[in-house]
């Protein structure tokens, strides 16, 4: 068995690089890869800013994005305050090579595993100390030169920079949840949408603002631009809220599953003066995604 072991958040491009070497590694033994990951995230259980931490991957969509990538196994490890105190090599040694058979290690440029484990030398030192033969994946570069990282991807969706992060996922962002019923203001002036309820609460939701997307729901795909907010034309106070409204579809899909791909902020929230100048601003939203649509996105 040949193991790579992470958190792997939005499973970004320079996670792929040691997801790669490690299909490409196994493929080249004859043998199973596996990926053992954790749940929740080690900062939830530490307290280390939990309570502004949010995730750019649920656990079935980081399992769904580690099988895409032909990843063979994947074993998820709860993560604990009792477990978090375990050393590198007792982990390698009891987890990796123990309890899930590994005989061969992938570690990224960055890996940090265990309570003891500073740099990627010591998670190299204590892999080879647990019995394991260890396998190096390079690290990945930015344009900007900077690693690729979560908490940098974290940053530019946290930014509204969907564009930016589309680059270092590898993948335009997404999120999932269900339809649930809403105010039908939108409806009221020609633009019905779909509120949606994250399945995920701790969920990275992009910067408020109106957004070109790719909607997945009832089996198809569909365009439509999402709206990310308060709705301060409304009212002052309310809560944030993911609404869509979904072209050329007419169709009732409360309490269905719905997902969304972020393609390109089109624009900031605005408070408008009126519903009138609203839909005025939505009537230009969709005239700009439609010609984004056919001129970039070829449909």
């Amino acid at each position: 068995m040949v193991v790579a072991t992470g958190f792997f958040d939005g499973v970004h491009t320079g996670h792929r690089l040691v997801l790669g070497r490690l299909v490409e590694a196994a493929k080249a033994r004859g043998d199973e890869s596996l990926v053992v990951t954790f749940w929740p995230h080690p900062r939830n259980v530490l307290q280390n800013e939990a309570s502004r931490l949010r995730l750019l991957t649920s656990l079935d969509e980081k399992k769904a994005l580690l099988k895409s990538l032909g990843v063979d196994r994947i074993e998820v490890v709860d993560f604990t305050k009792d477990f978090s105190r375990m050393g590198a090599e007792e982990y390698f040694r009891e987890y990796v090579a123990g309890r899930f058979g590994g005989s061969a290690v992938v570690l990224g440029y960055d890996n940090r595993v265990g309570s003891d484990c500073r740099t990627s030398e010591d998670a190299l030192r204590a892999a080879r100390n647990a019995g394991l033969e260890v396998i190096m994946a390079d690290r990945l570069d930015s344009d900007t030169g900077m690693a690729v990282s979560s908490t940098w991807i974290r940053a530019m969706i946290g930014a509204g920079e969907v564009q930016t992060a589309a680059g270092m996922l590898g993948y335009n962002y997404m999120m999932t949840g269900v339809v649930v019923a809403g105010e039908s203001l939108g409806k009221s002036i020609g633009f019905p949408t779909a509120n949606m309820e994250l399945y995920e609460p701790l969920k990275l939701v992009p910067e408020n603002g109106a957004y070109l997307v790719k909607v997945r729901t009832l089996g198809r795909a569909f365009y439509g631009m999402c709206n990310i907010g308060n709705r301060p034309t409304v009212r002052e106070g309310n809560a944030r809220t993911i609404e869509t409204n979904i072209f050329d579809f007419d169709e009732d899909i409360y309490g269905l599953d719905i997902s969304l791909s972020f393609i390109r902020r089109i624009r900031k929230e605005i408070r408008f003066g009126s519903m009138d100048a609203l839909k005025e601003q939505l009537v230009k939203d969709k005239e700009l995604c439609r010609s984004l649509i056919e001129s970039v996105y070829g449909d």
